[in-house]
């Protein structure tokens, strides 16, 4: 039987991990062994950010909500805790949307959530 040498399958593991590293400052895009740790740590970076970016925007949604209670002369827990025990359900992300898009309409929550806490 011939005798199978791993050249094809080392190449080809060594380009993709190349074509990753592309644009890395110096050696880091040409070196397989620094573009292997390079690519290797921006992946873990990657992974983190993608984690971060939904506390961030968690964050800025209640921000946005809370600024809208204050200007309808509440506070953003005593809103949210109406609007569970007024029964309704709506996300930060969108009530962040209606604090901005239709002031009129979040003043209506802000109403319902007040009512729904005596």
């Amino acid at each position: 039987m011939a005798r199978v040498k791993g050249a094809l399958a080392t190449r080809k593991r060594r380009k993709k991990t190349l074509k990753l590293a592309k644009g890395y400052w110096g050696a880091r895009s040409k070196h397989f062994k620094m573009a292997k740790e390079a690519v290797m740590k921006s992946g873990n970076y990657a992974y983190a950010g993608r984690k971060a970016r939904k506390r961030d925007f968690r964050r800025l949604w209640i921000t946005r909500i809370s600024a809208g209670c204050k200007l309808n002369g509440t506070n953003y827990s005593q809103f949210m805790d109406g609007l569970k025990k007024a029964g309704i359900a709506l996300n930060r992300k969108m009530l962040s949307e209606i604090a901005i898009s239709d002031p009129k309409a979040f003043t209506e929550l802000v109403e319902a959530a007040k009512a729904a806490r005596k």
